[in-house]
């Protein structure tokens, strides 16, 4: 959507008039009547005030941040993947403060109510005995957890946290079309809309008074420290998420960055002695308390979902222990139960002794002969769900299986398979009532059009009650006729301004702990898992920035040549280039291989390939690519600046790929941004990241990768012996791939000589560019690695460092620069660069040996008699 096109609307007069509700339904900006609501007055006088030029600045810059920032949501088969950048309309959605407290009063009771019904499923089940819910509707259910019945819940707060997605009936009353207990996604996303518009129209933020979020995550933070079992020191929560490949992976790691959490996946976390630990690299650190993104089954494969791999063994065991908490409780799926609400309100007069404050849409479980009549009778009005394994009970095939079917948009084949099924088994399915849901007005194209509009709102539990968060997060769709409003359907996010009467006292974003906590807490270490990617970032992006490099000074060299086609007679300095990007690339034959002698005549097919084609093994793109997913792997660990650089190089990766060049000289336009952006990416993560474990471990790995790179480079270009034009040219060449020009003008006045290169280039340990110092960097770097309680001595990786340093530092280069008696090649150099290139081979294999493959021991769930710790 692009904001500019809204610049002719707001120029012409009166066009606020021009926008018109859909009938028959609530809209957020006018009434029935046609005229705006108050709380909108103020926002549309300053977009008229602001100007075309003005809004449609502000529209690319909140573009412009969302893409920098990062901010994505994978929609199922967007060829996007996980770079989908996140969709946010510039208008937010505006309610009085005097109509949230209302609406807070509802949502607090109905959190209240929730967490009471959760405690009892689990465990006297009083609601079942008394009949106010059938037994069978909970015990047949996917989601009622037998395991996790009668677990003691510390504070008797399962429910921690708590989201329900609302909309507005067409005299403006709020109902409740679904509820989020398991891992309610959304509040993240809520944080950084706001930040987004507060950035881009900070005046009209500021004079309109909203109410800040800040609170409500100060207010999660302490929740969760209190929460914890161990309350003698420092409470140590973590955040588990299913992993990059979930569409809301931005999220949980934005959230575990501004709460101070470590983000973790199951295969960092292990249970033992009855409780979680975190497996870092030199230790393992007692886990308190978890914030989970996982959803109910696929948390412990243990006892529930045995195929998971996104959960932890043993995780029930240790809550059942008492030893850790979740938050939610596992088995807060059942709340979720798609004809819980058809039961809500005697069970809120049974519980609560008073009518429910917030009701849901009108629902009907079709197991009620009463109910099952009223939804044949009504049934192309209505919205038919599936309730998860009972309606597979009837032996009746639906086509298309899905979790929601709107009755008067299905075929009449389906339709007639949906009416046999429910008619099979009742007690499967539940109804509700189609509503069409108020709108919203939304930048669409070059019109304010309304949309569809619903509002996701959040919870937490404090010590006696539950905070709200004040708004939520806004969603609309596309278009106009839709029944249904979903992130996964596409549409745009909104930001909810719930305006005060007078101005907000100012909060920083930054979450702040309590006076009692201490001052200092340990850092986490890293994982196993986050060392290997921080470990790979580092390589990836040293691959890149070399290749890069190299394909740059190719082109140069290309370009000279007067020649072309090439002949065997050309330049032996560019075919040494040419075969040094194959070597380096390993995308073989190339250059080098069968058909070689054809390519090195007419190149510029196999150079264009290497830099655009994204399906090719070792190019620029495969190896921009894996850099991306490896960063976007430990995003939590990687600040707003470095990710800025990231998003700048994807983009550079998808002109290179969509758009890609046919002609060397715009490839040219296309690599000098992107060796920059590579190079920046270097500097942020060696200035602007702290240098504990995670960096020696990106450091390692670049410095592994560089080092390989300037062995497999040496190799391809001074091994063979050229006559002294060529060779000073590959000299020339090899020292502006090496980024050394200039320290070798200044220091060796002799001309280009092959001795003076190596000095520089293989011997020098003050040159950044220079084998030697990576290897002397390496000597340092993994020497402060993570060691174990039983290492003694060097480590294998510490003695193939040692070992390859001192070769270089005995060698003699005057002997390197010997040309063979019995060929035109420098023989022992060949073997010293060769011995190098499989020692750094070995160093990586040991470190990965080391720090990335775990072979676990067999361990008790259960704390023995007797037993202490690890």
């Amino acid at each position: 959507m692009s904001v500019s096109d809204l610049a002719p609307f707001l120029e012409k007069p009166g066009l606020i008039d021009a926008y018109s509700p859909l009938a028959n339904r609530y809209d957020e900006m006018r009434t029935a009547s046609g005229e705006v609501r108050p709380q909108w007055r103020y926002l549309l006088d300053a977009l008229r005030t602001l100007g075309a030029a003005a809004i449609a600045e502000r529209g690319s810059k909140a573009a412009r941040l969302i893409r920098d920032n990062g901010i994505t949501y994978n929609l199922n088969g967007d060829p996007q993947g996980m770079s989908r950048p996140w969709q946010l309309d510039l208008l937010p959605i505006l309610i009085h403060s005097d109509e949230w407290a209302e609406l807070e009063r509802g949502l607090i009771q109905r959190a209240e109510l929730f967490n009471l019904i959760l405690r009892d499923l689990y465990g006297e089940r009083e609601l079942l005995h008394t009949g106010l819910l059938p037994a069978e509707l909970i015990d047949g259910h996917a989601n009622y957890l037998l395991p996790c019945h009668g677990i003691e819940i510390f504070a008797g707060r399962p429910l921690v946290q708590y989201a329900t997605d609302l909309t507005r009936m067409p005299n403006g009353q709020w109902r409740v079309i679904g509820d989020r207990t398991q891992s309610p996604m959304g509040a993240g996303y809520a944080l950084e809309n706001r930040v987004v518009l507060s950035r881009v129209l900070p005046s009209l933020f500021r004079d309109s008074h909203v109410h800040r979020l800040a609170g409500f995550f100060r207010s999660m933070r302490r929740t969760l420290a209190q929460l914890a079992p161990r309350r003698t020191d420092h409470a140590r929560v973590v955040m588990l998420t299913p992993g990059p490949a979930n569409e809301a992976y931005f999220e949980h790691a934005y959230l575990a960055n501004y709460l101070g959490y470590t983000l973790v996946q199951g295969g960092d976390l292990s249970v033992r002695d009855g409780a979680l630990w975190l497996r870092t690299l030199g230790r393992l650190e007692r886990i308190d308390a978890v914030l989970r993104q996982v959803n109910d089954l696929w948390c412990d494969p243990l006892e529930l979902r045995e195929d998971s791999f996104l959960g932890v063994p043993g995780l029930l065991q240790a809550t059942r222990a008492g030893n850790l908490v979740l938050a939610n409780a596992l088995g807060s799926g059942i709340l979720e139960h798609p004809a819980l609400p058809a039961f809500l309100p005697h069970i809120c007069e049974h519980l609560l002794g008073e009518a429910l404050l917030l009701p849901d849409v009108p629902t009907w479980w079709c197991g009620e002969p009463a109910a099952l009549a009223q939804v044949l009778r009504d049934f192309d009005n209505l919205i038919i769900k599936p309730i998860p394994t009972l309606a597979a009970r009837s032996g009746v095939q639906i086509p298309r299986p899905l979790s929601a079917y709107v009755s008067a948009t299905l075929e009449p084949s389906t339709r007639a398979a949906l009416l046999k099924a429910i008619q099979a088994n009742p007690s499967g399915y539940v109804a509700q009532a189609q509503i069409l849901p108020s709108t919203a007005p939304a930048l669409i194209g070059q019109r304010l059009e309304p949309r569809p509009n619903v509002l996701r709102t959040f919870l937490v539990a404090e010590e006696d009650s539950y905070a709200v968060m004040p708004g939520g997060l806004g969603r609309i769709a596309l278009t106009q006729d839709t029944a249904l409003v979903s992130g996964q359907l596409g549409g745009l996010g909104k930001d909810v301004w719930v305006l005060a009467s007078e101005p907000e006292r100012q909060e920083s974003l930054l979450v702040t702990t309590d006076s009692q906590s201490p001052a200092v807490v340990q850092e986490s270490a890293v994982s196993s898992r986050v060392a290997d990617n921080l470990f790979w970032i580092g390589r990836y992006a040293e691959r890149a920035e070399g290749l890069v490099r190299l394909l740059r000074i190719t082109i140069f060299k290309f370009a000279e040549r007067a020649d072309y086609p090439l002949s065997k007679a050309s330049s032996s300095c560019l075919r040494s280039l040419l075969e040094a990007l194959t070597n380096q690339t390993q995308s073989f034959p190339g250059f080098v291989g069968a058909g070689a002698e054809g390519l090195l005549c007419q190149p510029i097919p196999e150079l264009l390939s290497l830099m655009t084609d994204p399906q090719r093994s070792g190019g620029l793109p495969r190896t921009l690519e894996a850099l991306g997913q490896a960063a976007y792997s430990v995003r939590e660990r990687l600040s707003a600046d470095t990710w800025r650089i990231i998003s700048d190089i994807e983009g550079r990766l998808a002109n290179l790929t969509q758009n890609p060049p046919s002609q060397l000289s715009q490839a040219l336009d296309e690599l000098d941004p992107l060796v920059t952006s590579l190079v920046a990416f270097s500097g942020l993560t060696q200035e602007n990241m702290t240098h504990n474990e995670g960096w020696h471990f990106l450091e390692t790995g670049r410095r592994l990768e560089r080092g390989t790179a300037l062995a497999c480079l040496l190799h391809s270009t001074l091994v063979p012996i050229a006559g002294e034009p060529d060779e000073n040219m590959l000299i020339e060449a090899v020292l502006g791939i090496t980024d050394s020009l200039i320290t070798y003008r200044r220091r060796y006045h002799a001309g280009t000589r092959v001795g003076a290169l190596l000095d520089l280039v293989l011997q020098d340990e003050g040159n950044p560019r220079a084998l030697a110092y990576q290897l002397a960097m390496l000597d340092r770097l993994i020497s402060d690695l993570p060691r174990g309680d039983l290492a003694i001595g060097r480590t294998a990786a510490e003695k193939l460092v040692l070992k390859s340093l001192t070769e270089i530092r005995l060698t003699e280069i005057d002997q390197l620069i010997q040309p063979h008696k019995h060929s035109n090649r420098r023989v022992t150099l060949a073997k010293m660069l060769s011995d190098l290139s499989n020692e750094l081979a070995a160093i990586s294999d040991a470190i990965t040996a080391q720090y990335f493959r775990h072979e676990e021991q067999p361990h008790s769930l259960l704390r023995r008699a007797g037993a202490t710790a690890p």
